[in-house]
């Protein structure tokens, strides 16, 4: 290579490498501005409304009435008039059993009473001739005994044709088999054809759906509160359920909380679970609730008070307590020990540490430490967070 291109080539390197140097020098100086920058968070003012703290508890739907169909007399089936899993009234035909010798034995005793009207008619009469002869001297006393002992026994037997009749009646009436009440019904159980033992044979089942009950069991420490709480209020779990407002949500988790009251509790608190049952009665005339349906259901807690509410993201853990970013006015931040109490609204209670107008971190909390600065950007906490009908 000659002397010149040399030279050309060894410059045009060196202009290279300034080149290079300048960039990383300009970028290094940006991603230092950037660093020195307050990190971006959002912020917003904790949500301040009335609530009136609840308890959750799990339980299950149960019908109010729950029949299981039998028939009252014996026989062999002959038709069976619903459709399985139908809804039904109550009157409503389910079952016949073969009518035939009931209709027999009702032509009998029918028959009879009429043979014990005959007698009675005669006997009434050969009494009554019998005083008449006796009054004159014709007939002695002791016949007019016997005639007047006949015609009672002739009474008698016509009052027990009269029952036997009225017992064949209602033989031949059960054996047409309706819905003792509404509701729901369950699949027949037995087909016809089959022999049907009187007061045994399992027919078919039939639940009411509307309104439905749910139950529930209380442990002793919340029961105890509730004692102290109905002291206050008047209302207590133990007098009926107190007719205290509640509400249940499923597990589907589209459907909104259904509304009810509590109007049972046990007299006792179970030695072995330490819990007493409750039972809360909900309208259900879209039959929606069915028996047998888990559902949580949230039973109030505590007088209606002016709370302080904050997302769950706002809080954050310093050693042993729970503690919130408060950003001020010159985009500085601190944290505020506070103490949590249960969730309401998909929000947490601050029980103590805030007063409510503080401006917090809700968002970033990785990027803001105490004593540092922050670009705040404010946002407004909706008044409920929580998806209705969800259960969390």
């Amino acid at each position: 290579m000659k002397p010149n291109q040399a030279a050309r080539s060894r410059k045009h390197v060196q202009s290279a490498i300034f080149a290079t140097l300048a960039t990383l020098y300009s970028a290094s100086a940006t991603f230092g501005q950037d660093m020195s920058a307050p990190p971006p968070v959002t912020v917003a003012k904790p949500v301040v409304r009335v609530v009136t703290e609840q308890d959750d508890f799990i339980g299950r739907f149960q019908a109010v009435e729950e029949v299981l169909v039998r028939a009252r007399v014996g026989g062999y089936l002959d038709k069976v008039q619903f459709t399985d899993g139908a809804l039904v009234k109550s009157g409503d035909p389910l079952f016949v059993i073969d009518q035939r010798p009931f209709e027999t034995a009702l032509e009998e005793a029918t028959s009879a009473l009429e043979v014990a009207k005959s007698t009675l008619t005669y006997a009434e009469a050969q009494f009554h001739r019998a005083e008449t002869l006796s009054t004159n001297g014709s007939q002695s006393i002791s016949i007019l005994d016997d005639r007047r002992r006949e015609w009672i026994s002739a009474q008698a037997n016509v009052r027990g044709a009269k029952a036997s009749v009225d017992r064949a009646q209602l033989d031949l009436g059960y054996t047409q088999i309706t819905a003792p009440l509404s509701g729901r019904i369950d699949r027949h159980m037995i087909s016809p054809g089959n022999l049907v033992q009187a007061d045994q044979t399992e027919l078919t089942t039939i639940v009411s759906l509307d309104p439905i009950d749910f139950y529930f069991d209380v442990d002793e420490r919340r029961l105890l509160s509730y004692a102290a709480l109905a002291r206050e209020t008047g209302k207590s779990l133990q007098e009926g359920g107190g007719g205290l407002d509640v509400t249940v949500t499923i597990a589907d988790g589209t459907s909104k909380p259904f509304s009810g009251k509590l109007n049972f509790s046990e007299n006792k608190v179970d030695s072995q679970s330490g819990t007493m049952r409750v039972r809360a009665r909900f309208p259900n005339p879209d039959l929606v609730l069915q028996p047998g349906l888990f559902g949580r259901i949230e039973v109030g807690a505590s007088k209606a008070y002016t709370a302080v509410l904050v997302p769950d993201e706002a809080l954050s853990a310093d050693q042993n307590q729970r503690v919130v970013y408060i950003v001020g006015a010159d985009g500085s931040v601190t944290a505020k020990a506070v103490r949590t109490g249960p969730k309401l609204y998909g929000y947490r209670v601050i029980r103590e540490g805030l007063k409510g107008d503080e401006t917090i971190i809700v968002n970033g909390l990785m990027r803001a430490r105490p004593g540092q600065k922050v670009t705040p950007k404010m946002t407004e906490l909706p008044q409920e967070a929580v998806v209705l009908g969800a259960i969390q």
